[in-house]
């Protein structure tokens, strides 16, 4: 039974955008999930026909909810609650680091493999970079 207004942070993990309702609600604290450059609180309350922008992963997602559903369902049943308005470009835009083809890290000869420590500490490096750039609105 669908209803008028709901919770943002409980649509989002209703319909599968975030594996996770603290992970939605994180999101929104961050600032992460907007409608019309407003960000929203996790408590913010949505109804159908608004779009929403949503960053994620590196990516700048764009909804257009159409239903609100009372529970989280499958991602089949969960597809026509909203459409998918992210321009193409943006949704291409990471398809070189998904499928292996990111130029290799290089290291000097002789130097091995990085240790559990040193791939840490290139993740994060690498995880503060993105993220800089990410959030610096």
């Amino acid at each position: 039974m669908p209803t008028d207004k709901m919770r943002i942070d409980k649509w989002l993990w209703n319909v599968r955008i975030f594996k996770s309702r603290t992970k939605a609600t994180n999101a929104c604290k961050k600032g992460a999930i907007k409608i019309d450059d407003q960000k929203l609180k996790a408590s913010s309350l949505i109804s159908t026909d608004n779009i929403i922008h949503v960053k994620k992963d590196g990516f700048e997602l764009t909804f257009l909810i159409k239903e609100l559903i009372p529970k989280r369902v499958s991602a089949t049943l969960a597809a026509p609650c909203y459409e998918n308005l992210t321009p193409l470009d943006e949704l291409n835009k990471f398809k070189n680091w998904f499928i292996g083809k990111a130029p290799a890290e290089r290291r000097e000869k002789g130097m091995g493999r990085p240790t559990k420590r040193e791939r840490r500490e290139i993740d994060e490096f690498k995880a503060e970079i993105f993220l800089d750039d990410w959030f610096d609105e």
